[in-house]
């Protein structure tokens, strides 16, 4: 075919290739909006325990926090030398800056750690934050996990990694540990939050409504506050992740049905762009041939 015609056909198949594309984002956009949903009521859902979890053992830590025999996991070791960096991401792209954001802080974290002169480690959690660490931090890495809820976060998921974590601990493996995440507030807005782990951080003053911490109740535990502890600890750990892996699972989803919206917005845009090129490239063409056709027409 002559130039004009090349041309023509070339914007044609450009059109068609965008259209199939924000079929594909479209779709995409309703899985992520049915799919974002159910997560989002199942990290809500996740907050009152959670949340009450934690003030339950800070109340008990309260209690205990200066003994010689307290907990490891809540005391520490005492040194702030080696931090692990638990980072979780997705395993799977096109979210826009979900997966970039938490990773941005965990670096961020690791830089300033050096400075201080002291040692990270890296737990990653889904293959996009290992893929993006591995290039500077690779060496850091002690553990990567894959395919971590992809049929649903489950608690017994949440209870294995806090397992690995304490297991660590108890091995010497690490001083500090906090976990990174995105903590969902709408489809629009992810926060990336640190979660400290290890050591428990000390328990902020609750009020009630006279404005009194705790009302000046005095609380007796049974059985005792370090029974209690060896329990509630791993445990409120094992919580304190699955709640951070629920609101992370609903970032994501929060996360990719904008990216897709927006992407089926701009798809839609070059469709128009392209259409308008190409009727003013065929109206050229046109126009062409028809003075070719009258000129050869005088000529005779």
């Amino acid at each position: 075919p002559d130039p004009p015609m090349a041309a023509l056909k070339e914007l044609r198949n450009r059109i068609d290739s965008v259209k199939a594309t924000r079929k594909i984002t479209s779709a995409m956009k309703m899985v992520a909006a049915s799919k974002l949903r159910r997560a989002q009521e199942a990290a809500e859902a996740a907050r009152p325990y959670a949340d009450r979890m934690a003030r339950i053992v800070a109340s008990l830590s309260a209690a205990v926090a200066e003994r010689g025999d307290a907990p490891a996991l809540l005391r520490g070791t005492g040194r702030e030398d080696v931090h692990l960096i638990v980072v979780a991401t997705s395993d799977r792209g096109l979210c826009g800056a979900f997966n970039s954001g938490v990773v941005r802080a965990a670096r961020a974290r690791i830089a300033g750690l050096e400075r201080e002169g002291r040692t990270a480690k890296l737990l990653v959690v889904g293959r996009k934050g290992r893929d993006q660490l591995r290039r500077d931090h690779g060496d850091r890495m002690v553990e990567t996990l894959e395919e971590v809820g992809a049929r649903g976060v489950a608690f017994a998921e949440a209870e294995a990694i806090a397992q690995g974590i304490a297991r660590r601990f108890a091995d010497g493996e690490f001083d500090v540990c906090t976990l990174y995440y995105n903590a969902f507030r709408s489809a629009v807005s992810q926060v990336v939050t640190p979660l400290r782990l290890v050591p428990l951080p000390p328990a902020e003053p609750e009020e009630d409504g006279a404005g009194g911490a705790h009302g000046g109740a005095v609380h007796e535990f049974e059985p005792d506050e370090e029974s209690l502890l060896a329990e509630l600890l791993p445990r409120n750990m094992a919580v304190q992740v699955f709640r951070a892996l629920l609101e992370n699972a609903a970032s994501e989803q929060g996360a990719r049905m904008m990216a897709m919206d927006n992407a089926t917005r701009n798809a839609g845009d070059m469709i128009d762009r392209l259409t308008l090129t190409y009727n003013r490239s065929r109206q050229a063409a046109i126009t062409k041939e028809l003075i070719e056709i009258v000129s050869g027409a005088e000529a005779l």
